[in-house]
């Protein structure tokens, strides 16, 4: 990303690199307020979604997925990329991605509260991006170049994995996302063989953009 005057952030300064940090950190806990005031208005915290989560092939592919970006970071020859923050956003994601996806889609579809709207968006950052923004400037004392980059990147894995694991099957409408039902979090969980093609093309297609760093890694583990 390109600042005015053609600077990139690696050469913003520390104090614009820490205001950031701020400005998200004060936007999270705003968000974790919100929450706490009134956590039965979120359906992350809810039973239902729970059950959602515990899904046999969820947990399953959540355990192919997390393995991967786990150990295969010391392979990999990006120092930014350690299992502390590949576990860390991975867990993340799989807590957080179903929900954050469905509740913005659904604030298109239908009237969702705004501070809803801002806990799901305040999430996907925080798991895609500043979770991992802010590790990093711990561990390393600056703020990652890569941060914008990885935001990107990390946000289309995002948005996969929330439909990936929004998956469902209805009787009479066939396979859908679970966010796009009128009994979210409500309907019968679908097994796999119901959507087990989907999740197949879903996982291939985020398998291609990290092809290299499967390369990469099979040449280091040699």
């Amino acid at each position: 990303m390109l600042l005015p005057g053609g600077r990139s952030w690696a050469a913003v300064s520390r104090p614009l690199a820490v205001a950031y940090l701020c400005t998200w950190a004060l936007a999270t806990a705003l968000a974790l307020v919100m929450v706490g005031r009134a956590p039965r208005e979120y359906e992350l915290f809810s039973r239902a979604y729970v059950r959602c989560l515990l899904v046999p092939w969820k947990l399953i592919s959540f355990a192919l997925a997390a393995g991967f970006f786990v150990f295969a970071a010391p392979y990999t020859g990006d120092p930014t990329w350690d299992r502390t923050d590949g576990a860390m956003m991975s867990v993340l994601t799989y807590l957080t991605a179903p929900w954050s996806l469905g509740t913005l889609v659904r604030a298109v579809r239908r009237r969702v509260p705004r501070r809803r709207i801002y806990v799901a968006v305040v999430a996907w950052l925080f798991s895609a991006s500043w979770s991992y923004d802010g590790y990093l400037f711990l561990r390393d004392g600056l703020y990652p170049a890569t941060w914008w980059s990885n935001l990107l990147a990390s946000s289309t894995l995002y948005l996969s994995a929330g439909m990936m694991w929004s998956l469902t099957h209805v009787p009479g409408r066939g396979m859908v996302f679970d966010f796009m039902t009128d009994e979210w979090l409500g309907a019968p969980r679908a097994r796999f063989g119901r959507v087990g093609l989907a999740v197949v093309f879903v996982m291939l297609a985020v398998a291609v953009p990290l092809w290299p760093f499967v390369v990469e890694i099979w040449h280091r583990s040699r």
